[in-house]
Protein backbone atom coordinates (compact mmCIF):
# COMPACT_ATOMS: atom_id res chain seq x y z
CA UNK A 1 0.00 0.00 0.00
CA UNK A 2 1.30 3.41 -0.67
CA UNK A 3 1.67 5.15 2.23
CA UNK A 4 0.35 8.75 1.88
CA UNK A 5 2.05 12.45 2.01
CA UNK A 6 0.90 13.83 4.95
CA UNK A 7 3.17 16.74 4.45
CA UNK A 8 2.50 17.99 0.83
CA UNK A 9 -1.89 18.10 0.31
CA UNK A 10 -3.19 16.80 -3.10
CA UNK A 11 -5.53 19.75 -3.78
CA UNK A 12 -5.90 22.96 -2.25
CA UNK A 13 -8.36 25.21 -2.73
CA UNK A 14 -7.10 28.55 -1.68
CA UNK A 15 -10.09 31.69 -1.55
CA UNK A 16 -11.37 30.04 -5.10
CA UNK A 17 -14.33 32.06 -6.61
CA UNK A 18 -15.59 30.76 -10.13
CA UNK A 19 -17.87 33.28 -12.23
CA UNK A 20 -19.57 32.71 -15.78
CA UNK A 21 -20.98 35.58 -17.81
CA UNK A 22 -24.31 35.47 -18.57
CA UNK A 23 -25.89 35.93 -22.38
CA UNK A 24 -27.31 39.32 -21.36
CA UNK A 25 -23.79 40.42 -20.00
CA UNK A 26 -24.31 40.08 -16.26
CA UNK A 27 -21.72 38.17 -14.51
CA UNK A 28 -22.85 34.66 -12.04
CA UNK A 29 -20.77 33.92 -8.94
CA UNK A 30 -21.39 30.38 -8.87
CA UNK A 31 -18.73 29.73 -6.51
CA UNK A 32 -17.24 32.02 -3.74
CA UNK A 33 -14.31 31.95 -1.83
CA UNK A 34 -13.91 28.33 -1.86
CA UNK A 35 -11.19 27.06 0.88
CA UNK A 36 -10.45 23.08 1.00
CA UNK A 37 -7.73 20.91 1.72
CA UNK A 38 -7.86 17.33 0.02
CA UNK A 39 -4.96 15.69 1.73
CA UNK A 40 -2.86 12.80 -0.22
CA UNK A 41 -4.79 9.87 0.04
CA UNK A 42 -7.82 11.00 1.74
CA UNK A 43 -11.04 10.80 0.53
CA UNK A 44 -13.35 13.72 0.31
CA UNK A 45 -17.40 13.73 -0.62
CA UNK A 46 -19.02 16.89 -1.57
CA UNK A 47 -22.71 16.96 -0.95
CA UNK A 48 -24.91 19.91 -1.22
CA UNK A 49 -28.03 21.05 -2.86
CA UNK A 50 -28.68 20.67 -6.51
CA UNK A 51 -27.11 23.78 -8.83
CA UNK A 52 -24.76 24.51 -5.89
CA UNK A 53 -21.63 24.31 -7.39
CA UNK A 54 -20.40 20.92 -6.46
CA UNK A 55 -19.23 19.55 -10.03
CA UNK A 56 -17.79 23.84 -10.55
CA UNK A 57 -15.22 22.37 -7.68
CA UNK A 58 -14.72 19.37 -9.77
CA UNK A 59 -13.67 21.05 -12.77
CA UNK A 60 -11.54 23.59 -11.20
CA UNK A 61 -9.45 20.63 -9.34
CA UNK A 62 -9.21 19.21 -12.82
CA UNK A 63 -7.96 22.55 -14.42
CA UNK A 64 -10.94 22.54 -16.60
CA UNK A 65 -12.17 25.97 -15.24
CA UNK A 66 -9.55 28.49 -14.37
CA UNK A 67 -10.53 30.50 -10.56
CA UNK A 68 -11.78 34.31 -11.10
CA UNK A 69 -10.17 34.73 -7.94
CA UNK A 70 -8.27 32.71 -5.56
CA UNK A 71 -5.89 29.70 -6.33
CA UNK A 72 -5.94 26.25 -6.36
CA UNK A 73 -3.14 23.94 -5.95
CA UNK A 74 -1.96 20.40 -6.76
CA UNK A 75 0.86 18.87 -4.76
CA UNK A 76 1.55 22.60 -3.54
CA UNK A 77 2.24 23.65 -7.28
CA UNK A 78 -0.48 26.33 -8.92
CA UNK A 79 -2.79 24.95 -11.23
CA UNK A 80 -2.87 26.71 -14.89
CA UNK A 81 -3.97 24.40 -17.06
CA UNK A 82 -5.02 20.84 -17.18
CA UNK A 83 -4.31 18.61 -13.96
CA UNK A 84 -2.54 15.63 -15.67
CA UNK A 85 -2.23 13.95 -12.06
CA UNK A 86 -6.11 13.60 -11.96
CA UNK A 87 -8.49 10.68 -13.38
CA UNK A 88 -11.88 11.70 -13.78
CA UNK A 89 -14.91 9.63 -13.62
CA UNK A 90 -18.32 11.25 -14.52
CA UNK A 91 -21.74 10.56 -13.87
CA UNK A 92 -22.92 9.75 -17.22
CA UNK A 93 -20.41 6.94 -19.10
CA UNK A 94 -17.43 8.05 -21.31
CA UNK A 95 -17.21 4.75 -23.33
CA UNK A 96 -16.60 4.81 -26.77
CA UNK A 97 -19.57 2.35 -28.10
CA UNK A 98 -17.68 1.25 -30.73
CA UNK A 99 -14.92 -0.10 -28.49
CA UNK A 100 -14.91 -3.65 -26.55
CA UNK A 101 -14.39 -3.50 -22.90
CA UNK A 102 -11.14 -4.14 -23.02
CA UNK A 103 -10.31 -1.65 -25.91
CA UNK A 104 -12.17 1.38 -23.70
CA UNK A 105 -9.83 0.60 -20.83
CA UNK A 106 -6.93 0.75 -22.97
CA UNK A 107 -7.29 3.99 -24.56
CA UNK A 108 -5.41 6.06 -22.20
CA UNK A 109 -2.36 3.82 -22.92
CA UNK A 110 -2.64 3.41 -26.36
CA UNK A 111 -3.32 7.57 -26.73
CA UNK A 112 0.02 7.80 -24.60
CA UNK A 113 2.22 5.48 -26.89
CA UNK A 114 1.89 1.93 -24.88
CA UNK A 115 2.60 -0.71 -27.35
CA UNK A 116 -0.62 -2.18 -28.00
CA UNK A 117 0.08 -6.02 -26.29
CA UNK A 118 1.31 -4.47 -23.20
CA UNK A 119 -2.04 -1.82 -23.09
CA UNK A 120 -4.19 -4.80 -24.01
CA UNK A 121 -2.47 -6.88 -21.13
CA UNK A 122 -2.81 -4.35 -18.61
CA UNK A 123 -6.40 -3.80 -19.60
CA UNK A 124 -7.07 -7.25 -18.94
CA UNK A 125 -5.65 -7.16 -15.71
CA UNK A 126 -7.93 -4.49 -14.57
CA UNK A 127 -11.27 -5.77 -16.08
CA UNK A 128 -9.85 -8.59 -13.72
CA UNK A 129 -9.79 -6.19 -10.85
CA UNK A 130 -13.14 -5.20 -11.31
CA UNK A 131 -14.75 -8.35 -11.80
CA UNK A 132 -15.07 -8.19 -15.34
CA UNK A 133 -12.33 -10.15 -16.86
CA UNK A 134 -14.72 -12.72 -18.63
CA UNK A 135 -16.23 -9.64 -20.67
CA UNK A 136 -13.42 -7.60 -22.45
CA UNK A 137 -14.55 -8.76 -25.86
CA UNK A 138 -17.94 -7.25 -24.96
CA UNK A 139 -19.51 -3.85 -26.55
CA UNK A 140 -20.73 -1.61 -23.79
CA UNK A 141 -24.50 -1.71 -25.50
CA UNK A 142 -24.01 -5.70 -24.27
CA UNK A 143 -23.22 -4.54 -20.09
CA UNK A 144 -25.32 -3.46 -17.49
CA UNK A 145 -25.39 -0.12 -16.14
CA UNK A 146 -22.58 -1.22 -12.95
CA UNK A 147 -21.24 -3.25 -15.59
CA UNK A 148 -20.25 0.08 -17.37
CA UNK A 149 -19.34 2.14 -14.22
CA UNK A 150 -16.89 -0.96 -13.69
CA UNK A 151 -15.39 -0.25 -16.82
CA UNK A 152 -14.99 3.54 -16.62
CA UNK A 153 -13.52 2.87 -13.30
CA UNK A 154 -11.12 0.62 -14.64
CA UNK A 155 -10.29 3.14 -17.84
CA UNK A 156 -9.71 5.87 -15.03
CA UNK A 157 -7.53 3.77 -12.76
CA UNK A 158 -5.58 2.15 -15.55
CA UNK A 159 -2.90 5.50 -16.12
CA UNK A 160 -2.53 5.36 -12.17
CA UNK A 161 -3.75 8.90 -11.58
CA UNK A 162 -2.09 10.72 -7.97
CA UNK A 163 -5.92 12.12 -8.04
CA UNK A 164 -9.47 10.79 -8.66
CA UNK A 165 -12.08 13.11 -9.28
CA UNK A 166 -15.63 11.32 -9.11
CA UNK A 167 -18.78 13.34 -10.30
CA UNK A 168 -21.56 11.66 -8.99
CA UNK A 169 -20.10 8.31 -11.12
CA UNK A 170 -22.61 6.04 -9.17
CA UNK A 171 -26.36 8.76 -9.56
CA UNK A 172 -27.51 6.58 -12.29
CA UNK A 173 -27.76 3.04 -10.72
CA UNK A 174 -30.20 1.07 -9.07
CA UNK A 175 -29.38 1.34 -4.95
CA UNK A 176 -28.48 -2.25 -4.80
CA UNK A 177 -25.82 -1.41 -7.57
CA UNK A 178 -24.66 1.77 -6.17
CA UNK A 179 -23.78 -0.43 -3.09
CA UNK A 180 -22.11 -3.11 -5.06
CA UNK A 181 -19.85 -0.50 -6.13
CA UNK A 182 -19.25 1.86 -3.30
CA UNK A 183 -17.46 -1.87 -2.14
CA UNK A 184 -15.27 -2.05 -5.32
CA UNK A 185 -14.47 1.52 -4.92
CA UNK A 186 -13.21 1.71 -1.29
CA UNK A 187 -11.15 -1.88 -2.26
CA UNK A 188 -9.83 -0.40 -5.20
CA UNK A 189 -9.16 3.41 -3.14
CA UNK A 190 -7.51 0.46 -0.23
CA UNK A 191 -4.86 -0.75 -2.44
CA UNK A 192 -2.61 2.57 -2.88
CA UNK A 193 -4.83 5.49 -0.72
CA UNK A 194 -5.08 7.78 -3.63
CA UNK A 195 -6.50 11.44 -2.96
CA UNK A 196 -10.24 11.04 -3.93
CA UNK A 197 -12.20 14.32 -4.15
CA UNK A 198 -16.30 12.42 -5.17
CA UNK A 199 -18.81 14.48 -5.39
CA UNK A 200 -22.87 13.03 -4.31
CA UNK A 201 -26.25 14.09 -3.60
CA UNK A 202 -26.48 10.81 -1.31
CA UNK A 203 -25.51 12.24 2.09
CA UNK A 204 -25.35 8.31 3.20
CA UNK A 205 -22.82 7.50 0.30
CA UNK A 206 -20.79 10.38 1.34
CA UNK A 207 -21.02 9.45 5.41
CA UNK A 208 -20.07 5.41 3.55
CA UNK A 209 -17.40 6.14 1.85
CA UNK A 210 -15.43 9.22 2.99
CA UNK A 211 -12.85 10.08 5.35
CA UNK A 212 -14.86 13.84 5.74
CA UNK A 213 -17.71 15.40 4.55
CA UNK A 214 -18.25 18.31 2.84
CA UNK A 215 -21.08 20.51 2.66
CA UNK A 216 -21.92 23.28 0.10
CA UNK A 217 -24.53 26.19 0.86
CA UNK A 218 -27.36 26.74 -1.79
CA UNK A 219 -26.20 28.93 -5.11
CA UNK A 220 -25.66 31.75 -6.56
CA UNK A 221 -22.30 32.05 -4.70
CA UNK A 222 -22.12 28.83 -3.15
CA UNK A 223 -20.37 28.58 -0.09
CA UNK A 224 -18.51 25.66 1.77
CA UNK A 225 -20.38 25.95 5.43
CA UNK A 226 -19.33 22.60 6.53
CA UNK A 227 -16.45 19.92 7.30
CA UNK A 228 -17.25 17.01 8.99
CA UNK A 229 -14.37 14.17 9.87
CA UNK A 230 -16.43 10.45 9.69
CA UNK A 231 -15.05 8.60 12.63
CA UNK A 232 -16.13 4.99 11.23
CA UNK A 233 -13.32 2.66 11.27
CA UNK A 234 -12.09 1.11 8.23
CA UNK A 235 -12.42 -0.90 6.68
CA UNK A 236 -16.20 -0.80 6.28
CA UNK A 237 -18.59 -2.23 4.04
CA UNK A 238 -21.22 -0.36 2.74
CA UNK A 239 -24.15 -2.42 3.21
CA UNK A 240 -23.68 -2.57 7.25
CA UNK A 241 -22.15 0.50 7.56
CA UNK A 242 -25.24 2.45 7.94
CA UNK A 243 -26.64 0.41 11.06
CA UNK A 244 -23.90 1.81 12.69
CA UNK A 245 -25.04 4.23 15.83
CA UNK A 246 -22.18 6.63 15.15
CA UNK A 247 -23.11 6.44 10.77
CA UNK A 248 -26.83 7.62 12.15
CA UNK A 249 -25.47 10.39 14.81
CA UNK A 250 -23.12 12.25 12.23
CA UNK A 251 -26.33 11.83 9.79
CA UNK A 252 -28.18 13.53 11.92
CA UNK A 253 -25.74 16.32 12.62
CA UNK A 254 -25.08 16.68 9.24
CA UNK A 255 -28.43 16.39 8.08
CA UNK A 256 -29.30 19.30 10.36
CA UNK A 257 -27.18 22.23 8.06
CA UNK A 258 -27.75 20.45 5.16
CA UNK A 259 -31.82 20.09 4.80
CA UNK A 260 -31.78 24.30 4.89
CA UNK A 261 -30.12 24.73 2.05
CA UNK A 262 -31.96 21.72 0.54
CA UNK A 263 -35.00 23.60 1.05
CA UNK A 264 -33.33 26.72 -0.59
CA UNK A 265 -31.85 25.19 -3.43
CA UNK A 266 -35.30 23.80 -4.73
CA UNK A 267 -37.43 27.13 -3.86
CA UNK A 268 -34.88 28.72 -6.70
CA UNK A 269 -35.73 25.78 -8.83
CA UNK A 270 -38.20 27.30 -11.88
Amino acid sequence: MREANTLMPAIEFDDASVAFRLADGRTYTAVERASLTVGDGEFIAVVGPTGCGKSTLLNLAAGLLAPASGAVRIFGAPLAALNRQAGYLFQADALFPWKTALENVAIGLDIAGTPPAESRRRAAGWLDAVGLGAFGNRYPHMLSGGQRKRVGLAQVLIRDPKILLMDEPFGPLDAQTRQIMGNLLLDLWARDRKAVLFVTHDLEEAIALADRVVIMSAGPRARIIGDWRVPLPRPRDIFEIRFDAGFHALHREIWSVLKAEVAKGYAQTP
